[in-house]
């Protein structure tokens, strides 16, 4: 977002190789493998195989994927219409930590959430807790090295940068940075999209006020100290930047991935809203997001046909119809399959984007749990 699972070969105690390979018909041809074991489609005897598996369970449960994030509306339509499964989302607007909580508390049911979408370190937290299947997408080689789990239990999808979002029928003037929140003018009206210590949204929000405040990527207490600020001051609005919200104005400022902002943009254009969108300068803070499929998943073959489908050329471009940057981006690219027109449409950042190791993300993650309800009361 090394090596898949592990198998234990059996020992079949043969004195020669021609009798080890004649007696070992115990052991399933990794061909052959069931879908909830399989760690590749090739396991599974190629996509043929998976897609009809899939096709025969006929169903997909999602968790936590509202249809104007990221293009998701989009990507079901296109899954269903391409393969004739039905997809159901539970919990559209929950969090990562949402996710988890459902996988945990859902077992082996029926009703259980087949993938997973998660902010990298809830993706992380999962793979620890033993929840995840480890699968390898065809795509697996061609996603960067720092983008994906080294035993292919998630793997990033999409991704873009913190932004700030802002109702320009409300405010005469939009902040463009971190420090212009802290503006007199901006009262009450700076909302995150989720609490830190559940959604991944809110989790870079803090790490991008850190680096806009001395912070770093292995010191996000400024970030925190920042929101102490904002809450003190009284710009700090509780309420979720979320895209209700946000239509109805009960979030005049919301601080979320520029994806979503863009989105939110093209949306109420078209109800008379100009809702303007900045990417700071003072916190530039990008993150990508990681697709999984719960350990357990009802519909094994459906949710592995789920993530070649969004790691496909079909669905990275869907992503870019989003607003949002595919982890495979350069390499469509360069195989001729990107939609130009559809990239051409995202923001120019300026440098390169630059991402946190894992302990640097374990600290802060462990900071931000523990001081978030300190910082805004």
């Amino acid at each position: 977002m090394t090596s898949p699972r592990a198998r234990t070969a059996s020992v079949c105690g043969c004195l020669t190789l021609l009798a080890a390979l004649s007696s070992c018909d115990e052991s399933p041809s990794p061909a052959h493998r069931k879908p909830s074991v399989a760690v590749s489609a090739n396991e599974m005897g190629g996509m043929n195989a998976l897609i009809a598996a899939a096709k025969d369970e006929g169903r997909l449960n999602a968790i936590a994927l509202p249809r104007d994030w990221a293009n998701y509306g989009g990507l079901i339509h296109g899954f269903e219409r391409k393969y004739g499964i039905k997809v159901t989302v539970a919990q559209p607007q929950g969090s990562s930590q949402d996710e988890i909580d459902a996988v945990r508390k859902s077992g082996k049911s029926r009703t259980a959430p087949d993938v997973l979408d998660m902010a990298n370190t809830f993706a992380r937290s999962a793979a620890r807790q033993n929840l995840l299947a480890p699968y390898k997408v065809d795509a697996y080689k061609s996603v960067p090295i720092s983008q994906k789990d080294p035993k292919a239990r998630w793997v990033n999808n999409y991704g873009g940068y913190i932004s700030i979002g802002c109702n320009a029928n409300r405010l005469k003037v939009c902040p463009r940075t971190f420090s212009d929140l802290l503006k007199p003018r901006y009262k009450g009206k700076v909302s995150l999209d989720g609490d830190p210590t559940r959604a991944g949204t809110g989790f870079a929000a803090v790490f991008a006020a850190a680096l806009a405040n001395d912070g770093s990527f292995g010191n996000i207490q400024p970030g925190l100290d920042f929101f102490a600020t904002l809450k003190k001051k009284g710009n700090f609005n509780p309420a979720d930047a979320t895209s209700a919200a946000v239509a109805s104005g009960q979030t005049p400022i919301g601080i979320d991935w520029d994806y979503l902002n863009l989105a939110y943009a093209e949306q109420l254009r078209r109800k008379g809203v100009n809702w303007q969108v900045a990417i700071p300068f003072d916190g530039s803070f990008a993150q990508y997001y990681a697709l999984a499929v719960n350990r357990n998943a009802p519909h094994p073959a459906a949710a592995r046909l789920w993530q070649e489908y969004l790691f496909s050329p079909e669905g990275g471009n869907l992503r870019l119809k989003g607003f949002a940057r595919p982890v495979l981006l350069d390499a469509m690219r360069r195989d001729g399959t990107l939609d130009e027109a559809a990239a051409a449409q995202l923001p120019t950042v300026e440098g390169t984007p630059l991402f946190p190791t894992d302990a640097q993300l374990e600290k802060a993650r462990v900071i931000v749990d523990r001081g978030w309800a300190k910082a805004v009361g």
